[in-house]
């Protein structure tokens, strides 16, 4: 099941998924490895880095709902007890602060890669 809904998100990329995977992909950035909707069970991450553990979610206008929030905030908190730093963006800083995006997302890898 995991496997499927994991393609079913990539097929189903938003536009801002789109423009930070074509910028993250073959090592592009820094480097660095990147997968796309990786599964840290029970919860499939946007992007991650494996070396050093970063995973990278990108929210839509839907996250910012009270309830969505909350429930953002314990799969974060979940998933920084196994190990990954967790960084967000939304689709608007994806798409219209790219490079500020990509200087965050570079800076934290380098950092915690040290």
């Amino acid at each position: 099941m995991t496997v499927e809904r994991r393609r079913r998100l990539r097929k189903a990329a938003t536009d801002a998924e789109r423009v930070l995977w074509r910028l993250l992909r073959s090592r592009s950035l820094g480097g660095y490895k990147f997968r796309r909707q990786y599964s840290v069970a029970p919860f499939i991450v946007d992007f991650v880095c494996l070396m050093p553990r970063v995973g990278i979610e990108i929210d839509g206008g839907g996250h910012f709902e009270p309830e969505k929030l909350m429930s953002d905030e314990e799969r974060t908190d979940w998933i920084v007890e196994r190990g990954f730093h967790v960084i967000r963006f939304t689709n608007t800083e994806v798409l219209f602060e790219t490079e500020a995006v990509l200087e965050r997302i570079l800076s934290e890898l380098d950092r915690l890669s040290q």
